[in-house]
């Protein structure tokens, strides 16, 4: 199933603001949907499951202002559900989201499976990171209706997959969404992704360094200032393949070239509340990640004017995408 015609009409970009930890938050979401950007951000941003319920009633609230204000509906909000088994909350986030009957919603750090039947009894469109061909596949069984491949550029946890290689290798069994994560730095790569064949792209690196996320101010300072060789592919902080940012390893006290290697993988200690403050939770707070996207970050704008920017730079290339 290709994008709803109905979905796409209501967007100014085929664009996901990506959902970052600790980093998307209401003001970031609600200004993305209403400049016609799909609005995300993982539930695990919110301490408790009364939190979450707080901020989905006031983004819907919000959006359904702008739909009245402008007399058309805002770009849809797509919250992610990290379904890691070490994470206990998924029930708790799941019926949150379910109870807000939000339109999308994003599965990742584990397989669907597990929420696939609620979600799609409730009429919610489901798209699930991958990062390589196995994990496509094994989400296209549990019923997906999108893919979002991680590529080797994406920021946080990512893949290893050239987007070329990728986005070719799952259009041969798939015909349904595909969106690109990976790299997105401006309109041109938006275009040339769905050249490719995709039907959305995911920015994230360069959502985090606008007024309106969550990110502290030293973090936007730093990827202004950071280049595409400050950005490091490590396993040190997560369990995972994780593109962070050299320059934050350093300020804290490492050695980015003689990092340990990471244990067990529990996603708990993250979305725990009560775990965050702990001295090991500090890899997100003080330790931060970047996709290689950070090459096209330039300074710190608004939302709406990051996003117009990069509806210009879209205009501009499509005309030469559609003479190759």
């Amino acid at each position: 199933m290709p994008l709803p015609v109905s979905l796409r009409s209501r967007l100014s970009l085929p664009l996901i603001a990506a959902p970052m930890f600790l980093v998307s938050g209401p003001a970031l979401v609600k200004a993305a949907c209403r400049a016609g950007v799909i609005g995300s951000f993982p539930t695990a941003n919110c301490r408790t499951v009364d939190e979450l319920d707080r901020w989905l009633a006031d983004i819907g609230d919000d959006l359904k202002r702008a739909a009245d204000e402008t007399g058309r509906p805002a770009a849809p909000l797509c919250p992610n559900l990290i379904v890691h088994r070490s994470n206990t909350r998924v029930p708790d986030d799941l019926a949150a989201v379910l109870r807000h009957k939000v339109e999308m919603v994003i599965t990742s750090v584990g397989s669907p499976e597990p929420v696939m039947k609620p979600l799609k009894d409730a009429g919610c469109l489901v798209l699930a990171d991958v990062a390589s061909v196995r994990h496509a596949e094994k989400a296209i069984a549990a019923g997906v209706d999108g893919l979002v491949l991680l590529t080797a550029g994406a920021g946080g946890q990512t893949g290893w997959v050239n987007p070329f290689a990728f986005v070719r290798a799952v259009r041969r069994f798939w015909d349904g969404i595909v969106v690109m994560a990976g790299g997105m730095a401006d309109g041109k790569a938006i275009a040339a992704a769905e050249t490719l064949g995709c039907d959305l792209a995911y920015m994230g690196t360069k959502f985090i360094a606008t007024r309106e996320s969550l990110a502290k101010d030293a973090y936007k300072e730093m990827l202004v200032k950071s280049r595409l060789d400050d950005v490091l592919l490590t396993k040190a902080f997560t369990g995972l393949e994780t593109n962070m940012l050299r320059p934050s390893i350093a300020a804290a006290g490492l050695d980015p070239d003689n990092l340990p290697v990471r244990g067990a993988i529990d996603i708990s200690k993250d979305i725990n509340a009560s775990e965050r403050d702990k001295p090991d939770a500090r890899r997100w707070k003080d330790i931060w990640s970047a996709g290689h996207s950070v090459s096209g970050v330039a300074d710190v704008p608004s939302v709406a004017e990051l996003i117009r920017r990069t509806a210009e730079e879209y205009a501009a290339a499509r005309p030469s995408v559609q003479r190759v």
